[in-house]
């Protein structure tokens, strides 16, 4: 008799929202990602700033840019993370 298989569940990928603060690399962006955390004792909203390296295959990204990054696997050392759409176009 043969064991029946649990159904396979697709893991969705993490997705962040952040600013283009970098761009002068090939193919690769730095966003920004800004997240707001009470503190502890002073229950005061502080903003705390991550920053992630994506990969940008056409160049697109502005500096200024509100893009869409996807947590994907490891392209290199420091990214793991893929531009999915430009959100919106710096001034």
């Amino acid at each position: 008799m043969e064991l029946a298989q649990p159904p396979q569940i697709k893991a969705t990928r993490t997705t962040r929202v952040g600013f283009v603060v970098s761009n002068r690399m090939d193919k690769t962006v730095v966003i920004a990602v800004d997240r707001f955390v009470k503190h502890p004792l002073y229950r005061k909203i502080i903003r705390k700033t991550s920053k992630f390296m994506a990969h940008d295959e056409t160049n697109q990204c502005k500096i200024g840019d509100k893009v869409r990054i996807e947590e994907t696997r490891p392209l290199s050392k420091r990214k793991r993370w893929n531009v999915l759409e430009v959100i919106a176009a710096a001034r």
